[in-house]
């Protein structure tokens, strides 16, 4: 039994639904995120919003998932201020949907000025609505310097509890940067780039699973809805107990989900 805290279903088949349940995954966590291509209004936005917080827990309840969401402009489309501006403007709205858990996945992408003028307009709200955080950091060559930004704006930021606060997609030269700061870590495990199962059980090994999560990239490339199961079994394989291979895929997860309301798993 485990959580799927980080897949981008809207980009998956009903087929992976069924194929997380049946590897014993009971819920699902799943954060805003690109369209595969810039959306050219707040409009777009909306109507993706209204399909990641009304319909998505639909499609995944006929499987038994319990389905989750997480709402903002994603950092590859906050270049437009305005545009980014107007979309905002509509999360409030949103936030009182039953399967909101926060603000998420922003961050930084280029770690351009915009970005990061427009990741602090998201963590104001998650403040102002006392919401959780899930940060995206960006690819391999720009992720030390854009961790390291994003990390320097939320210390500046009196009101953040690093403890409310998970930031996604770290490696092996970012992730004692963020635990040791007080932050929650994600892990986006993938088949071909990033990081393999194989990275993050080392890693997991070096912080004893502390405040860590892992989840499997559910995107639009090339992506296995299967990886945290997968490295279920490569941890049972380096001779990892039942408990704690329990706690990185299920009791992590949950008890960083659970700081929201809103989180309330029925197994």
């Amino acid at each position: 039994m485990y959580i799927e805290p980080h897949g981008h279903m809207v980009s998956r088949t009903t087929d992976d639904y069924e194929k997380l349940a049946i590897a014993g995954c009971v819920a699902i966590c799943e954060p805003a995120f690109w369209a595969g291509f810039d959306r050219s209004s707040a409009d777009g936005f909306y109507d993706y919003f209204r399909q990641i917080t009304e319909y998505e827990p639909k499609r995944a309840a006929r499987f038994g998932l319990q389905h989750y969401s997480w709402l903002c402009i994603n950092p590859k489309e906050a270049e437009d201020l305005k545009l980014a501006d107007d979309v905002m403007a509509l999360i409030p709205e949103f936030l009182k949907k039953p399967n909101v858990l926060g603000i998420g996945e922003i961050g930084l992408n280029k770690n351009s000025r915009n970005e990061l003028t427009i990741f602090e307009k998201h963590v104001q709200i998650a403040v102002d609505h006392d919401q959780l955080i899930l940060i995206h950091t960006p690819h391999l060559e720009d992720k030390l310097k854009g961790t390291r930004l994003i990390i320097d704006a939320l210390k500046n930021h009196s009101e953040i509890n690093p403890g409310r606060v998970i930031i996604d997609h770290v490696e092996e030269h970012t992730i004692d940067l963020v635990l040791d700061a007080g932050f929650w870590a994600g892990m986006t495990l993938y088949p071909e780039s990033k990081c393999s199962p194989n990275r993050a059980i080392d890693m997991l090994e070096q912080r004893q699973a502390e405040k860590i999560w892992m989840n499997s990239a559910c995107d639009w490339g090339v992506s296995d809805p299967w990886a945290v199961p997968r490295a279920m079994l490569e941890m049972k394989k380096r001779g990892w107990s039942a408990e704690m291979i329990h706690k990185a895929t299920y009791t992590n997860p949950a008890t960083f989900m659970a700081q929201s309301p809103k989180f309330k798993l029925s197994v």
